[in-house]
């Protein structure tokens, strides 16, 4: 059974930074890894994602600021968010596209206040 535990989050002032975690089990660790992100009333989009070769994507919003890596030993994902913004409230969505199947973490709230 796959299982994405997520951690991190909460509430931090602009410019300030966060760090999520979502630690995978239930299947080999192949396939792209990602968060994704919904705010009230929008809908969900990709902040980033990360190959299991390490190759990223990152949405135009979050670039420079986000970063996504992955620790294929330990089976772990993590998103380091710095300078960030009130726009960037949402609830965070840990991401597993497993040989085309979609995998979802419980997600996590992040909060910016100004």
């Amino acid at each position: 059974q796959v299982q994405l535990e997520e951690s991190g989050g909460g509430l931090v002032q602009a410019g300030g930074s966060l760090r999520l975690s979502c630690a995978a089990s239930g299947r080999p660790f192949i396939g792209t890894m990602g968060y994704y992100r919904q705010a009230p009333g929008k809908q969900r989009e990709l902040a980033a994602s990360i190959t299991s070769r390490g190759s990223t994507n990152y949405a135009d919003s979050v670039k420079g600021r986000f970063t996504i890596s992955r620790d294929n030993t330990k089976k772990t994902v993590s998103l380091l968010m710095n300078s960030l913004k009130p726009e960037d409230t949402a609830v965070y969505y840990c991401n597993w596209q497993y040989l085309g199947i979609p995998y979802w973490g419980q997600g996590t709230q992040v909060t910016v206040s100004s």
